[in-house]
This record gives structure tokens, C-alpha cells and sequence, in this order.
């Protein structure tokens, strides 16, 4: 009898468990600029739209797992302010926070091309800037004072992409390919993390 009743907390423990939601963690992906705000411009090309187009693959790619999830700070043409922007990422406390953004050069076409990092004094920061160097062609990882960095409580980076007036940097990120090849690398860097 007492083996029964031993057997039937089991089953019991086991699929309440079971039943029990996971915890999920949380990558935020905040895509620069947005909405009166179109960043950098070159012809018919902005870097809002760039960045939201990137971060909205990358939620994408992440959306059948359940290890963490993947949120944006705007997945559509709107403008959270900054200081929106990072009171929802330190309430959200997540694992890490990427923000896209792309460069540009004031000649009217630079020979600079390549990834940009921009990080905190944190060690963690660091990390993580070190893993995306892995995985883009990156120039520059440097400690900057910028408000995403600076007001941010979490891991994060600050993603120059590359350089809107380089014509292969431009082709390649404006590109369908270029935006879903960058999201998998961000992917691969998150799923490594």
C-alpha cells in the first residue's frame, strides 16, 4: 500500500511538473530609429527600415524554440524614444540586448566597410562583442557613452552594421539574402550566448 501511494505521488509530481510553465529568458533586439526618425539615408534606402527588416528576421528565426524569446523594441515604423526604449529593456532584466544600427562616412562614398561594436564596461558586454566579431567581418569594438549603453542595466551592444554610403556594405544589407544571412548570424550568436 505504501508503494502505491508512493507511485501515485510520482505520477502526480511528474505531471504537475510537467504542466509547470518554463521560464523563458529574454534577448531584446532594438531596431535604431524608427518612425520621424530615419537615421542614415542613402537614395531610396534608410536606416530605419534596415534595422527593422533585420530585427523582425531575427524574431523570426527564433520564434520555435523555448529556450528565450526574442522582443523588439519596435517591429513596425515607429519611434520609441530612447529613454522608452531602455525603461522596457530594465523591466524586461533580459540576458542581453542588441541594438542595430548602420554607419555612415560624410564623403559622399567611403572605402570604410565592415561592423562597427560599440559596448559597456562590463565584461559581459565584452563577451558578447567578442562573439559577434566571430561572425561579421568587425573593424572596431569600443567602449562608447551612448544612452542605449549607458542607461541599459543589461548585457549590451551596440551593432554598426555597416556603411550605408560603401556601395558593397549598402547592396549587401539592403539585400533579402544580406538581411536573412545577418539574422542567422545574430541567431547563432544568441543560441551560443
Amino acid at each position: 500500500m505504501k508503494g502505491l501511494k508512493l507511485l501515485a505521488l510520482s505520477a502526480f509530481s511528474a505531471s504537475f511538473l510537467s504542466f509547470t510553465p518554463i521560464h523563458k529568458k529574454y534577448i531584446v533586439v532594438d531596431a535604431g530609429h524608427g518612425g520621424n526618425d530615419m537615421g542614415t539615408v542613402y537614395g531610396k534606402f534608410s536606416e530605419k527600415e534596415i534595422t527593422v527588416n533585420i530585427a523582425k528576421e531575427i524574431q523570426k528565426l527564433n520564434e520555435n524554440q523555448d529556450q528565450y524569446e526574442v522582443i523588439l523594441t519596435r517591429d513596425s515604423d515607429s519611434y520609441p524614444t530612447l529613454q522608452e526604449r531602455t525603461a522596457m529593456i530594465n523591466k524586461l532584466n533580459p540576458e542581453m540586448v542588441i541594438s542595430l544600427h548602420m554607419n555612415m562616412g560624410p564623403e559622399k562614398e567611403t572605402s570604410k566597410q565592415g561592423t562597427e561594436v560599440y559596448i559597456q564596461n562590463t565584461e559581459n558586454s565584452k563577451k558578447l562583442a567578442e562573439k559577434i566579431s566571430k561572425k561579421f567581418d568587425v573593424h572596431k569594438i569600443e567602449e562608447r557613452n551612448l544612452h542605449m549603453l549607458r542607461e541599459t542595466k543589461a548585457p549590451a551592444v551596440l551593432v554598426e552594421l555597416g556603411f550605408m554610403n560603401n556601395t558593397k556594405d549598402r547592396d549587401y544589407v539592403t539585400s533579402e539574402q544580406g538581411q536573412k544571412e545577418i539574422a542567422q548570424k545574430f541567431t547563432e550568436i544568441i543560441r551560443e550566448y
